[in-house]
């Protein structure tokens, strides 16, 4: 298998020393820069390192920092360097910390990270995660960093010790991989051809994680809706999608992301008849102009992407539709920035992700001519969102009134200490901050609400019942499981304590 491998000297540093078993294991923090493709792969790693005999950095310094990160936008380059940075004199002070960087700007920049940050000890790609401990290990006996970056999988992701952030809720693999040639992208480069998983290893984990609590699963794929194709399979997703609709104790599923070229009508009816499949999708659709979705080589034009929309609210009144738009591409003109609101518009996004393109060297959207200046990049943007703030506002308070039922989270918002509400999301992915009636039953993480959606702003909706009677609370598995994992750390809440901070209806990673 065609692979990477490269030593450099550590410098400036101190020799390392092994850890003495004697004192405490050592502990690791992992910061994840990135998508819920990164955010994944991170749980894979955190399940490596305490298979490996680590244990969470809380309440100590780590003994080991792992970056797992992103290369889609230039602003995960300049994360990443500045937090090496602030690391480089920590490393100075402390001759047992070891700095891994894993991840799609890994792969890209292989040993330029070394270069950059000499203090760095193991380098690694999105193709070798399995790789980490033994590589921690050789960097430390050899006194010199480890680079070490394969072409292609080595071990599929879902086969490693994975420790997911929430016992409720967890992700699920179903392909890694990219067979697009979007032009602004460079995830097929680092991410390589898709490879699509069994579906009978997918739901062998979907019923794993049901079985220790889990009663939300997300499936993960960089296009989820051409899974199947390497298996001779076109229908495979939508058949996956029923087939979590039998599992029993499941009671929603997700998925992200799907591509408007290959979304077909069989997934629209199998999310339409399966109950627990979640009304909600998020569909990118990166501009309105066909001029520039062909420069992006994005294989759909803004009607037939209008045309998918207008189905799915056929067959799913009240669906919740989210998107990825892209300002500022290479060419972009005013009429077609106009282009892109006049779809805005007319899709109603509940919400939309909106990015300022940025060059991304590799791809071939970074050698292109008339890119556009930053400052007229800036003012589109601010547009763009202003148009879509907008949007999500009116929709949401067209919810005012309507009863909302809260797969509640184990993170409050940032006011929570001050309107005592806890939060969650409702079955259309919406975040919600609601409050407990004096006198009414806690909820744990895990545990469904159903409460009257009394307020509304662009990107949450409040509910605060008068009293009791508008409050209801079922209790769930997924709570269960939330507090037995709780008081296996030691934690100990209650049923009735406040939830600690980690993800809202998702897992996630702890950061710095």
């Amino acid at each position: 298998m065609p692979r990477s491998v490269q030593t450099q000297p550590l410098q400036p540093s101190a020799p390392h020393e092994a850890f003495d078993a004697r004192e405490a294991a050592p502990a690791y923090e992992v910061r994840t820069l990135g998508c819920q493709m990164n955010a994944h792969d991170s749980e894979r790693i955190t399940g490596l390192l305490e298979t490996a005999g680590y244990v969470p950095a809380v309440d100590r310094e780590p003994d080991l920092v792992v970056f797992n990160t992103c290369a889609v936008r230039e602003n995960a380059d300049n994360k990443l360097y500045g937090q090496l940075g602030q690391l480089a004199p920590v490393k100075r002070r402390n001759d047992r910390l070891q700095i891994a960087v894993g991840g799609c700007l890994a792969q890209k920049d292989r040993a330029t990270i070394v270069e950059k940050a000499p203090w760095v000890d193991v380098v690694f790609g999105t193709h070798n995660i399995g790789s980490l401990p033994v590589l921690l290990e050789r960097a430390r006996h050899n006194e010199q960093a480890q680079v070490e970056i394969l072409e292609a999988l080595e071990t599929f992701p879902s086969a490693l010790p994975t420790k997911r952030e929430q016992a409720y809720a967890g992700w699920v693999s179903i392909s890694v991989g990219c067979n697009n040639t979007c032009t602004f992208c460079i995830v097929p480069q680092l991410r390589g051809k898709e490879k699509d998983r069994r579906p009978g290893d997918i739901l062998a984990e979907v019923h794993a994680l049901v079985d220790s609590g889990a009663v939300e699963v997300t499936l993960l794929g960089q296009n989820v809706n051409s899974y199947g194709v390497e298996f001779g399979d076109r229908g495979a997703f939508a058949k996956l999608l029923r087939a979590c609709g039998d599992i029993e104790g499941l009671e929603r599923v997700r998925f992200t992301s799907p591509h408007p070229a290959a979304f077909t009508d069989d997934v629209i009816d199998a999310m339409a008849e399966t109950p627990n499949v979640m009304p909600q999708l998020h569909m990118p659709l990166q501009s309105g102009s066909d001029r520039i979705l062909k420069d992006m080589r994005r294989s759909y034009r803004s009607k037939k992407f209008l045309g998918i929309l207008e189905r799915v609210r056929e067959r799913i009144p009240g669906a919740a539709i989210t998107t990825d738009i892209i300002v500022g591409f290479p060419g972009e003109t005013e009429q077609d920035f106009q282009d892109t609101l006049d779809v805005v518009a007319a899709s109603e996004f509940s919400s939309a992700f909106t990015f300022q393109y940025s060059v991304r060297p590799g791809t071939p959207a970074g050698e292109m001519a008339d890119q556009v200046p930053a400052a007229v990049v800036q003012e589109r943007f601010e547009r763009l969102t202003a148009l879509q703030d907008e949007i999500s506002a009116r929709l949401n308070r067209g919810l005012i009134g309507s009863r909302a039922e809260i797969l509640v989270s184990a993170q409050s918002g940032r006011k929570a200490e001050s309107t005592h509400r806890l939060s969650g999301r409702g079955r259309d992915q919406r975040l919600i901050h609601f409050s407990v009636p004096e006198g009414a039953p806690q909820p744990r993480p895990g545990d469904v609400v159903s409460v009257p959606v009394t307020g509304a702003a662009a990107y949450h909706l409040l509910a605060d019942p008068r009293d009791a009677s508008e409050y209801e609370l079922r209790r769930t598995r997924g709570g269960g499981a939330w507090e037995a994992a709780q008081a296996e750390s030691c934690a100990a809440p209650s049923s009735s304590g406040a939830p600690g901070a980690v993800g809202l209806g998702m897992p996630s990673l702890r950061r710095p």
